[in-house]
């Protein structure tokens, strides 16, 4: 039979991530491999996407974004020390940082360009790099502490690199990028004159004192940066799809032209509730980081209990879990067989953590667990997981 599938995709997988998922539900297990709260939204934001559906806020809203919304956008981030933002020109909403990142990928890398990613990476920067027909080159990020060697990053910029995508706080590890390390990309990117992409959705998720720096508020990074993030981990609305880019007109403006002819605008209604969203008090957030820091605390010692080996994360809401001793107790080949095997046998998913890394074999014996769930459910894994636990 002959094949209809371009060759650009020819190599692209199904979601490790989603397919965790319909496998829990197969399986009733406790789903902590996708990352999404099993807890409700705030009333404030689901009352304010009701009442603009009510008020007929039901057609195309401007294609980069309804103007309050924008302005919402724009001053939450003047109200972190940024310099203005025009919400005009330099704030594009987008159908979640997903669209907003194959975007960018899309229309300012050109074909046979590279992009630097840092590994393990979120699973979706491989194939926007692919559609955008551009090379990966990878610099490790090393456990415990997930740092990267600085010569190793000099070593990944050639001649047709065009870009460094810097996810923090990031997917999988909970690394929160110090800002020093923040310095010496932006003094990479300035010195080979490359972009850079940052996804920063989980901006608001950080612990233990952890401090989330903006890359593109450095000096000589605002013409050269592309900031993403999106309403979907802070405000628990994962399935809302509503996010951002923003980025001087320079870069924005090619952005927008893709945006529009991808998806045309993101959902109108959605960005009403944003701007309440936005708006919520500074006390939203302590609670938030107060809460997730409960449900990290809750979910390592409950895995270090059951054997697994966990370096804590700084931010973001997930774990990335060793699990050398699980696989040789258990007789498990790798990260894909545990993790299959910890969902029909043991009721808990994960996620195999090769799927995060271009070198699979770097995270054959890693599992990611995502811990956006009330602490009931996580109890419920711990007491799946505690028949892993080691005998004395």
């Amino acid at each position: 039979m002959t094949s209809y599938g371009a060759e650009r995709v020819a190599t692209f997988t199904e979601s490790v991530i989603r397919d965790m998922t319909r496998l829990a539900r197969a399986h009733d297990a406790v789903n902590l491999a996708q990352g999404f709260p099993d807890f409700p939204a705030p009333d404030e934001v689901k009352e304010a996407a009701v009442a603009a559906i009510r008020a007929d806020v039901n057609q195309y809203p401007i294609t980069w974004g309804a103007p309050d919304f924008r302005q919402a956008i724009a001053a939450s981030y003047s109200a972190r020390g940024w310099a203005d933002i025009d919400p005009e020109r330099e704030i594009t909403v987008m159908c979640g940082s997903t669209e907003a990142m194959a975007a960018a990928f899309l229309a300012l890398i050109d074909p046979g360009s590279e992009v630097v990613l840092f590994e393990p990476f979120y699973e979706n920067y491989g194939p926007d790099a692919r559609l955008a027909g551009s090379v990966v080159r990878t610099v490790a990020l090393n456990p415990p502490d997930w740092t990267f060697d600085p010569d190793a990053l000099r070593a990944a910029i050639g001649g047709r690199t065009r870009a460094i995508v810097v996810n923090t706080p990031h997917n999988p590890t909970g690394k929160v990028f110090a800002g020093e390390e923040l310095e010496l990309i932006a003094s990479l990117c300035i010195e080979h004159d490359l972009l850079a992409f940052t996804d920063e959705i989980y901006e608001q998720i950080v612990y233990d004192g952890a401090t989330h720096h903006f890359l593109a508020q450095l000096p000589g990074m605002a013409e050269r940066t592309v900031t993403i993030s999106a309403l979907s981990k802070t405000y628990s609305v994962t399935g809302w799809r509503v996010g951002w880019a923003i980025a001087t007109p320079g870069l924005g403006g090619p952005i927008r032209k893709v945006h529009d002819f991808l998806t045309v605008a993101a959902p109108a209604p959605l960005q009403a509730a944003g701007v309440v969203a936005l708006g919520l008090p500074a006390s939203f957030y302590r609670q938030l980081r107060a809460e997730y820091q409960e449900r990290r605390d809750r979910l390592c010692d409950l895995l270090e209990r059951a054997g697994f080996t966990v370096s804590r994360p700084a931010g973001a809401y997930y774990v990335i879990a060793g699990i050398s001793d699980h696989l040789a107790r258990h007789g498990l080949v790798d990260d894909r067989a545990f993790a299959q095997w910890l969902v029909e046998e043991i009721g808990v998913a994960g996620v195999p953590g090769s799927s995060f890394y271009a070198r699979p074999e770097l995270g054959a014996e890693q599992l990611r667990f995502a811990f956006p769930k009330r602490l009931p459910t996580l109890d419920e894994a711990g007491r799946r997981l505690a028949r892993l636990a080691p005998r004395e």
